[in-house]
């Protein structure tokens, strides 16, 4: 994907491993959850391939790793596993060792224990009781015997390894969670870190700062001060960098913290692709010079990227001509630059977020080399392998949430971090198929700008994460003005969600939807039939393509 320069978002106090945790991913959808909760408690996390080299855990050198749980039987084959000298790595770091649902069962099998399939499968809600009298993960035994806890298992233990002791069981009988304290050896059945399981936030903070020893030392503004530094060591004292601007709150972000870092240096430009919302030019330009105050250039690629797009159906295929499009208006920017200050910009920043990477890798055991691609972002996945420009990507590792705290720190105003995430590719993946389609883009434009007025109008837009509008090229029977029509759809979506990686639909009033239907049918043209998305995430994505 050309040069990367990413700035790690780690600060000085992790480098040393004392307060890291590594959840090695075997590609449970709940993984990003693990990571994200023991962030929430102060501490650094990092997602890495459960079957990533054991060089990479030996660079990080963690405090305690996390076994992930996975879609896999760890009698199936090819089930993925941890690296070759693991379990003697982390016996020689002084490493704790967790396991979570198959992440126990592969720790269990692989110290000589026994798994089979349980006679009774455990999915969903299920009460588990702490059965040790004393123990590492629960404490001592008293009025919180019985918890109810989150399961998703066929498989079951059925006999320990040396050492381990049965802390937990199932109200079915199941092994429910494991230690051995002597060689660091943790494992839950079930899952902690979900919000069904109420009491498992408790249970992650016992794991990491009483059996640990972690500290709670991760902090958005150690994130900042360890950003400015590698940004300004990366970058020489004569180069320059341009930044990607998509009126976005993480590009938005990402530039300014370059700009903190390296002054006027950067140079910013924000492209109209032909594939924004309705008046989205006019109204981010503005944000950007009365609030902002960034160096904004905007190029209008309107044309190069529709022509490009006519006839394109693929949604995969979308995202890579528009990534392949957007670096070469960068490229052309830089170039035109160079003719104007006399030196070609080295860099290029984007927004890229930890979602994006860990949703464009390919988990382990699907028989590529990481989780299944969801999607390739245009700022990940869809970039040339031939791209001129060297990437700084200082977000790349933090989560929505701990991206607008980081904007909060940097003085971006509060309405602009509040602003609901839009699409790298834009419009392209909300109107299906060929985007140049008629009218479709306006058509959307327009149905979109209505809807999210109305929520906006109604005091909803802070208690929703995103909501849009999808344009289907599909035709549908009417009757408007007592005349037949043979019009197109488009579908609503709102969602409600911490980090977009999991989502819920949200759920509006009839009289608010009957509102809305109602305008975007009398002042839209060519649509006489709206349906809404009422699917969380999983199983769909939060975007249509």
């Amino acid at each position: 994907m050309g040069s990367t320069a990413a700035a790690s978002a780690l600060p000085a106090s992790a480098g040393s491993g004392e307060n890291l945790v590594v959840i090695l991913d075997y590609g449970s959808q709940y993984t990003h959850l693990i990571t994200r909760r023991v962030r929430q408690l102060g501490v650094l996390s990092l997602c890495v391939s459960g079957t990533a080299p054991l060089a990479a855990l030996e660079g990080l050198r963690p405090r305690a790793i996390v076994l992930s749980g996975g879609p896999h039987s760890v009698h199936a084959k090819g089930a993925p596993t941890f690296p070759e000298g693991f379990l003697d790595f982390a016996d020689g770091a002084g490493a704790h060792v967790l396991g979570v649902c198959y992440g126990m069962q592969l720790l269990v099998q692989s110290l000589g224990g026994a798994v089979e399939p349980g006679e009774r499968q455990e999915y969903g809600k299920m009460d588990v009781e702490v059965t040790a009298p004393s123990s590492a993960l629960y404490g001592e035994a008293g009025t919180e015997k019985r918890q109810t806890v989150w399961m998703s298992h066929g498989d079951e233990v059925v006999r320990l390894p040396e050492g381990f002791e049965v802390v937990a069981r199932s109200v079915q009988g199941a092994v429910a969670a494991i230690e051995n304290r002597e060689k660091r050896f943790y494992g839950f059945q079930y899952h902690p870190e979900v919000t069904h399981s109420p009491q498992g936030m408790e249970t992650l903070r016992r794991f990491l700062f009483d059996v640990c020893g972690i500290r709670a030392d991760w902090k958005m503004q150690d994130v900042l001060d360890e950003e400015i530094k590698t940004i300004q060591s990366m970058v020489g004292t004569d180069e320059h960098v341009i930044c990607a601007l998509s009126g976005g709150v993480d590009s938005t972000v990402a530039a300014t913290l370059v700009h903190k870092a390296i002054g006027d240096r950067l140079h910013c430009v924000f492209v109209d692709n032909g594939l924004l919302r309705y008046k989205e030019r006019e109204r981010v330009m503005s944000t950007f010079e009365s609030d902002l105050h960034l160096p904004v250039t905007c190029v209008d690629a309107s044309e190069q990227f529709l022509s490009k797009l006519k006839g394109v159906e693929d949604p995969e295929q979308k995202r890579k001509i528009i990534g392949r499009e957007f670096i070469a208006v960068f490229d052309d920017f830089a170039h035109k630059l160079e003719q104007k200050i006399g030196k070609r910009p080295e860099y290029l920043v984007q927004g890229t977020l930890y979602p994006d990477v860990i949703e464009s890798c390919p988990p382990p055991g699907s028989g590529r080399t990481h989780s299944h691609t969801i999607k390739s972002h245009h700022n990940v996945g869809g970039l040339p392998k031939d791209m001129k420009l060297k990437l700084i990507e200082p977000l790349k590792l933090l989560f929505k949430d701990e991206v607008r705290k980081l904007g909060s720190i940097l003085n971006v105003p509060d309405s602009f971090l509040k602003r609901h995430p839009f699409p790298g590719p834009g419009l392209a993946v909300r109107v299906l198929g060929d985007v140049t389609q008629g009218n479709a883009l306006d058509t959307l434009r327009q149905v979109d700008e209505i809807f999210v007025q109305a929520i906006k109008d109604a005091g909803l837009y802070d208690k929703i994460w995103q909501a849009f509008a999808v344009f289907l090229p599909v035709q549908t029977v009417g009757v408007q003005g007592d005349q037949r029509t043979h019009s197109n759809a488009v579908v609503l979506r709102a969602i409600t969600s911490e980090d977009g990686m999991t989502a819920d639909w949200y759920y509006f009033g009839h009289e608010f939807l009957v509102e809305v239907v109602n305008k975007i049918c009398n002042n839209v043209r060519g649509i006489n039939r709206v349906c809404q998305d009422i699917t969380s995430k999983p199983p769909a994505t939060v975007e249509w393509e």
